[in-house]
C-alpha cells in the first residue's frame, strides 16, 4: 500500500500519488498509484496498459480521511532472464513512462527499494 498524506491534491484528476521503483539491483521498474476508488481515471490506467504495463495488484482501502482508495501495481516483464529488463530495455521503458505520464503532468524520480521494502 502507498503512504499517502493527503487526499486533498491530487498530482493528477482521480491519482493521488505515483511511484515508479524497482527491487534491488534496479533493472525492472514497477508503477506503483493509488487511484480514487469512487472514479477511478480509467484514462489514466489506459494510458499505463498501453505501456505494455499489466496490473498485478489492486487493492482497495480507505484513507484515515474517509476517501475510498485504490492501489493498483503495474509490471511490464523483459526479455532479459526472470522477465527482467535489459539495460537497453530500462533506459527505453523510463523515457515513454516520462513521456506518457508527462501528458496527465505526472512527474516522477525512478528509485530502487530499499532490501526491507522490497521482500516485506
Amino acid at each position: 500500500m502507498l503512504f499517502l498524506k493527503s487526499t486533498a491534491a491530487p498530482v493528477a484528476p482521480g491519482v493521488f500519488t505515483v511511484d515508479v521503483a524497482a527491487k534491488p539491483p534496479g533493472k525492472t521498474f514497477m508503477i506503483y498509484i493509488a487511484v480514487d476508488a469512487a472514479n477511478p481515471p480509467a484514462d489514466f490506467i489506459g494510458a499505463i496498459e498501453g505501456m505494455g504495463f499489466k496490473q498485478v495488484l489492486t487493492k482497495p482501502y480507505t484513507h484515515h480521511d474517509g476517501k475510498k482508495i485504490i492501489d493498483i501495481h503495474f509490471q511490464k516483464g523483459g526479455t532479459d532472464i526472470f522477465e527482467g529488463w535489459k539495460e537497453s530495455e530500462k533506459e527505453a521503458n523510463l523515457a515513454q513512462m516520462q513521456d506518457v505520464l508527462g501528458k496527465f503532468n505526472v512527474t516522477f524520480t525512478p528509485r530502487v527499494m530499499s532490501l526491507a521494502e522490497a521482500f516485506r
